[in-house]
């Protein structure tokens, strides 16, 4: 294949207008409902003088869930919501990742450094989260999320986590001004809302669950079609069945958002060998391009694709796979 300049451009921009497209799917509809009954009621709030206890949100899933694209699309369909933006104050909603390592000092700083406040180290965790909640207030911000949460559960003693645990409480609960918390995270960020009740009680849970052909057999072909149709490419005949459903669910280790970075790499695959149709070699090279396998481990290839662990890197066979993997050498060894 050779790659020119102008190929690479072209091909370039139709994978990024794929890559912005959203898959809206159950769990999001859920998300966005939650959001927008706490936005707006956080704002007649404001209207009427009022003020209450501030509610939160916590998106749990596996990584290659689409937590993150899930949550980026919530924001951004809100034409209406200020946003983090240089030379502006109000900023309702602000969004980071927590950082490393996830200490509450750690991570204090960093919200006061998104939000333009640097601040020396040698200030205590409790006099950062106080000045963060005074500039929270000063910003106007309604809800403050943070990706990556279960990190500040993650190698913590009891004495760390129960601080956690007040700090997160009295955010939402500050009488001047409670900022709503939106938590995504792991699994294990449920852990961390399970140590304190009080703390439980105020957020309402989003599952990305991981998919599979019960769930999504119907749905993945169409899903498939519509970033075909949105690249004007079409699928090769015969591709489309149950068994390549399935496979692609596989490949995707059952997260949705891992299932549609391969749809799109094995477009972009297509695109770049000039072929006129995507079809299951393509998605055969996406996987191979993106975990460096070897051919008997991967999904869209191997016999018995079950056994395959989609997430190795750089996926080697092992001897006592070998004979699972590929039964036509065991025959040959037999004959031998």
């Amino acid at each position: 294949m050779s790659l020119t300049r102008q190929k690479a451009l072209a091909t370039g921009k139709i994978i990024s207008d794929l890559c912005a497209k959203f898959v809206p799917h159950t769990p999001f509809s859920d998300l966005q409902d939650q959001f927008d009954l706490l936005l707006y009621r956080r704002r007649a709030e404001l209207e009427t003088g009022r003020s209450s206890e501030a509610r939160g949100i916590v998106l749990i899933g596996n990584s290659g869930s689409g937590k993150s694209t899930a949550m980026s699309h919530l924001f951004n369909r809100h034409k209406d919501l200020a946003r983090l933006e240089p030379n502006k104050i109000k900023a309702e909603v602000i969004s980071l990742s927590v950082p490393s390592p996830a200490t509450l000092k750690h991570v204090g700083m960093s919200c006061l450094n998104a939000i333009g406040y640097p601040i020396r180290r040698d200030r205590t965790a409790g006099i950062i989260w106080e000045l963060l909640q005074s500039h929270l207030r000063e910003r106007e911000t309604l809800f403050l999320h943070l990706d990556e949460a279960q990190d500040l559960h993650i190698n913590r003693n009891e004495r760390e986590m129960q601080s956690v645990v007040n700090t997160l409480k009295s955010l939402m609960q500050n009488p001047m001004w409670p900022t709503g918390l939106i938590l995504s995270g792991m699994p294990a960020l449920k852990d961390l809302l399970h140590l304190d009740p009080q703390l439980s009680r105020r957020f309402i849970p989003i599952h990305l669950a991981p998919i599979s052909f019960t769930t999504h057999g119907n749905i993945l072909p169409e899903i498939v079609a519509n970033y075909l149709a949105a690249a004007k490419i079409p699928i090769a005949d015969g591709t489309f069945s149950s068994e390549f459903t399935k496979r692609l669910i596989h490949a995707g280790a059952g997260e949705l958002g891992l299932v549609i970075e391969i749809i799109i790499a094995a477009i972009e695959e297509a695109l770049l060998a000039d072929n006129m149709t995507v079809g299951l070699d393509d998605f055969a090279s996406a996987f191979r391009r993106r975990s460096g396998c070897v051919d008997d481990l991967n999904p869209f290839i191997s016999e018995d694709y079950r056994v395959v662990d989609a997430r190795k890197l750089l996926a080697e066979v092992e001897e006592d796979e070998a004979d699972v993997l590929m039964p036509h050498a065991r025959k040959r060894r037999r004959r031998a």
